[in-house]
């Protein structure tokens, strides 16, 4: 059974992250590391003995679909209603509208949690989370003051509709339509696919976020606009009115995250009998104007989606370190008990063992560093705001797309610890992997993190902001070398050749973007992306060892430093000079 790393989380984020240095010099108001602490405690208390016990019913049982309403697994709406009677869904909310307004830290870490106990039940607040900051940054005083309150306490839940079935990832291709009324309002008419709890039993009003065209709007992303789409109307006194015509037409069977219903949806096409033609819609931001108010969400989902791979990846761990050290199977020369050894003694599965511990551990750096940027930047102004929105910038791809790579490597790792139990549905390792493996596929896939990472985040600065990042990870190394800690073997020199391996590939890519050669960065970007993330992860694994004289953290840093950071060369060289042998194989693949 999962129990919420609290002490871990807590470090990673006061030592690791910056959120010490952050309190201590008074960046998040009067947040102290008592209420931080408290905070932590009690959301893992709620992961660890409310969600996760409810984790296999939602595997097992699923969503159920039945006249357009869905009913979603038994206990789940209780639980659900338990969550946001607890205050968690306010905890990052705008105190305006009953908000705690804490740190982005403090809600990425609950997010950990929340996931490592149920993937399929977290994601679904998470999305309410996205819309809130959508509609404070970009929606009119009379809908904030109608919606927000709601959105904020988890009375309502909030949705995120982009995807089409002839679209995908491309939203130049989107076909939704919208037409103005004439009392400023709008009709949406059109079909989304893949919609995360678009439907479902946990609130009484579900309030959509969707893109779609106006009839006059440019071709392409600069023609979308983004309405807000209830699913029961708002009152002027709060109270919920009629129906809106929109409806859930389908539910898909999926290969993981069964509980979470993940919806069909229509709009305008007559399911409300004696209604107006077409859902009502208000628009959010600027007509045409729509894809930068959901990128405001996306981004949000983006680091969310990050801590889902952070949070499986350690469920994984936990339930693979306590098998190994039940199961006992062959000799091992460190096993002085009688009979077959537990098969943790074997160095194989030592092996695997440390390396979900250090690919999580990394992860989870990584992840919390980005949302420490991201503090950081509302907590700033000035030339000081610019550089941690740029440095937040740079690590969301990351944080995104190497953690959710993390997730079911780690997850497929603990099958492996498991040998044969691992591979049937008993022990629970295989719904953590079917569970994790959509998280590299949706909120922009990992490959489209890649490009992003290359062509908009490393040009950030004049292409600068970027070694300014590297030279403060080297400074770490540095650190290392000249303290006086002992057993860290060969590690400063294996992250000092990562960093540099870093710096080559970074410069390679800028040169080829600087000549127009972009499909050659772009044969980069995957590999550069986890390279990035090898490096600092490396760094931030020391960061961990030198905050701490603690046996265990310098030899989880230096076998990740000797064992797996050597990677980061075969890595490099696929940037530098994978490009050519990959265009003239690809030829071979192409049919039309």
């Amino acid at each position: 059974m999962y129990r919420a790393p609290v002490e871990e989380i807590s470090f990673t984020l006061k030592h690791v992250a910056g959120l010490k240095a952050g309190l201590d010099e008074g960046a998040f108001g009067e947040l102290s590391e008592d209420l931080v602490d408290a905070i932590l405690e009690e959301a893992g208390r709620f992961a660890t003995d409310e969600v996760a016990p409810l984790r296999k019913v939602g595997d097992e049982k699923g969503a159920v679909l039945k006249d357009a309403a869905v009913t979603t697994p038994p206990g789940w709406k209780e639980l659900y209603r338990r969550w946001i009677d607890g205050g968690w869904n306010a905890l990052q909310g705008p105190e305006e509208y009953g908000g705690q307004a804490l740190p982005a830290m403090l809600g990425v870490a609950a997010l950990e949690m929340w996931n490592s106990g149920s993937m399929a039940f977290a994601i679904g607040p998470t999305l309410t989370m996205g819309a809130v900051e959508a509609m404070e940054k970009h929606a009119t005083e009379d809908l904030k003051k109608k919606y927000l309150e709601k959105l904020v306490s988890g009375e309502w839940m909030g949705t995120m509709n982009l995807t089409e079935p002839q679209a995908g990832s491309d939203l130049a291709a989107l076909r939704a339509r919208a037409e103005r009324a004439g009392d400023g309002t709008y009709r949406i008419f059109g079909q989304k696919i893949f919609i995360t709890y678009g439907e479902h039993d946990f609130t009484d009003n579900i309030v959509h976020m969707v893109l779609a065209r106006l009839p006059d709007a440019p071709v392409g992303t600069r023609g979308i606009s983004l309405f807000l789409v209830p699913k029961f109307f708002v009152n002027d006194d709060g109270s919920l009115g009629g129906r809106n015509d929109v409806f859930c037409s389908g539910l898909e069977e999926k290969l993981g995250i069964h509980g979470s219903p993940t919806c069909t949806m229509i709009y305008g096409d007559g399911f409300v009998k004696g209604s107006e033609a077409g859902a009502v819609g208000w628009l959010i931001g600027e007509e045409n104007k729509g894809l930068a108010c959901m990128f405001t969400m996306m981004n949000n989902a983006r680091l969310a989606v990050g801590m889902q791979g952070v949070a499986v990846a350690e469920a994984a761990f936990q339930k693979a370190l306590a098998y190994a050290n039940d199961r006992r199977q062959g000799k091992a020369s460190t096993y002085q008990g009688e009979g077959m050894a537990p098969i943790v003694h074997h160095p194989d599965v030592q092996r695997n063992l440390l390396t979900m511990k250090a690919l999580t551990q990394i992860a989870r750096a990584i992840s919390y560093s980005c949302a420490y940027a991201t503090d950081k930047a509302r907590a700033s102004d000035g030339d000081d705001r610019q550089h941690w929105q740029d440095r937040a910038n740079l690590l969301t791809p990351i944080a995104k797309a190497f953690s959710t790579d993390v997730g079911v490597d780690v997850a497929s790792l603990g099958l492996q610890i498991h040998g044969g139990m691992g591979f049937i549905e008993e022990t629970g390792a295989a719904a953590l992997y079917r569970d994790a493996r959509i998280a590299p596929i949706y909120e922009g896939t990992n490959g489209i993190q890649a490009i992003d990472l290359v062509v908009r985040k490393l040009p950030q600065g004049g292409g600068e902001h970027v070694f300014g990042y590297i030279s403060e990870l080297a400074e770490i190394v540095s650190e290392l070398r000249t303290s006086n800690l002992h057993g860290f073997g060969q590690t400063a020199n294996a992250i000092d050749n990562a960093l540099d391996d870093l710096s080559d590939a970074t410069r390679h890519l800028q040169k080829l973007a600087g000549e127009g050669r972009v499909d050659e960065a772009l044969a980069g970007a995957t590999p550069y992306l986890r390279l990035f993330a090898l490096a600092s992860g490396g760094a931030y694994l020391a960061r961990g060892a030198l905050a701490e004289e603690n046996e265990a953290r310098q030899s989880l840093c230096r076998f990740f430093a000797e064992n797996l950071l050597g990677e980061t060369r075969a890595l490099k060289d696929r940037v530098v000079g994978g490009a050519a042998s990959l265009s003239a194989a690809a030829k071979s693949l192409i049919s039309a």
